[in-house]
């Protein structure tokens, strides 16, 4: 099996439990429990919607360690590792590694906004710093403020350890460029729920999901249906879901999401500073798009 195929599907960004100031471990891992029981297809600790920002080294660590430890090996974990000082993602990706994650999931350097030359020597660092471990690009140019080129992917997709991308560009038009540049063995997976339908009809492999903490059941559904080439099928689930889509990006994640997880009675909405919890009008909004879907 080519290294990284098993990242496939609705693979959720893991949201990241607090009691207080402290991470919510128990809670943590009925979480983990709770998604693969509905049919999640992977799990992906520490990234943006786990306020990895955040998280003391310390902390991230730890919630890698807990999440692999709660699946169990039933779904592949892909820890989120990136940092926007390349020595510091090194060695939160050699943890992971270590600690046993399917892979890790590494944001282009935010704040530093680097050179296509800078982003290349970066995941090259990266990619030295392992061995048959797979990595997955996060381009994600609304944060990072730095947008990874097809070329530039290209050139590291023929590195022995990078085996994918999450593309939160919403170009769709970057899957076809980046298929055809990088191969078709080059996993896509989208980065960005409300575009994640036509994501895969351009050749997508999966949708790393922020709907999925809260929808896990109807999100795999979606993607089986994807991935099964039921477009009729999966249009119609996308419509169900849209509302939440919609709703979950109302202000910035994760906190509507971490609202709604609060609502569904899955774990606390508490965030850390400096994120903030979502207005009331806002709060109505999510409220509604959770009725819609059956979800309250």
């Amino acid at each position: 099996m080519a290294l990284g195929s098993e990242f496939r599907g609705s693979i959720v960004a893991l949201v990241t439990p607090f009691a207080g100031d402290q991470v919510d471990e128990d809670a943590l891992t009925d979480l983990v429990r709770w998604h693969v029981e509905a049919g999640t297809h992977g799990i992906v600790p520490c990234g943006t919607t786990g306020e990895s920002p955040t998280l003391s080294h310390d902390e991230h660590m730890r919630v890698v360690e807990t999440v692999i430890a709660a699946a169990n090996g039933a779904v592949p974990i892909i820890a989120g590792t990136g940092s926007n000082a390349t020595a510091e993602a090194v060695a939160l990706t050699r943890h992971a590694e270590a600690a046993g994650a399917s892979g890790a999931l590494i944001v282009t350097p935010y704040y530093n906004k680097p050179t296509q030359g800078g982003l290349m020597a970066h995941f090259d660092a990266l990619d030295a710093a392992v061995s048959n471990f797979p990595l997955i690009i996060y381009n994600i140019p609304g944060r990072s403020v730095v947008d990874m080129s097809v070329e530039t992917m290209a050139e590291l997709a023929t590195r022995p350890n990078i085996v994918g991308v999450k593309d939160a560009t919403a170009n769709l038009a970057r899957v076809s460029q980046q298929r055809a540049a990088c191969g078709e063995g080059f996993v896509q997976l989208s980065g960005e729920d409300a575009t994640a339908l036509g994501f895969m009809v351009h050749g997508g492999q999966g949708c790393i999901s922020v709907t999925a903490n809260v929808a896990p059941a109807l999100c795999a559904a979606f993607q089986n249906a994807c991935l099964a080439g039921n477009y009729s099928e999966a249009l119609r689930l996308h419509d169900q879901l849209m509302p939440l889509h919609d709703a979950l990006f109302v202000e910035t994640s994760p906190g509507p999401v971490k609202y709604a997880m609060q609502r569904i009675g899955r774990c606390g909405g508490s965030m850390r500073l400096p994120m903030v919890d979502i207005s009331a009008e806002n709060a109505k909004i999510v409220d509604a798009a959770l009725e819609r879907v059956g979800l309250i």
